[in-house]
């Protein structure tokens, strides 16, 4: 979803010449690809059920 969020707003940023909006646009994405970084390592540890083996 950020990633997504991010490349639209950096294209208005560009289409329009905002740095700021290019700016915002390519942290939104940063922060996606964090975002997906820690599912992708959390996943394992938890499980698709989002349970940590057996209590």
């Amino acid at each position: 979803m950020d990633k997504a969020k991010g490349k639209a707003k950096e294209a208005v940023g560009k289409a329009t010449g905002s740095d700021r909006m290019k700016a915002e646009g390519q942290m939104d994405q940063a922060e996606g690809k964090a975002k997906d970084a820690m599912d992708d390592v959390k996943e394992p540890m938890c499980g698709k059920h989002g349970k940590r083996g057996k209590d």
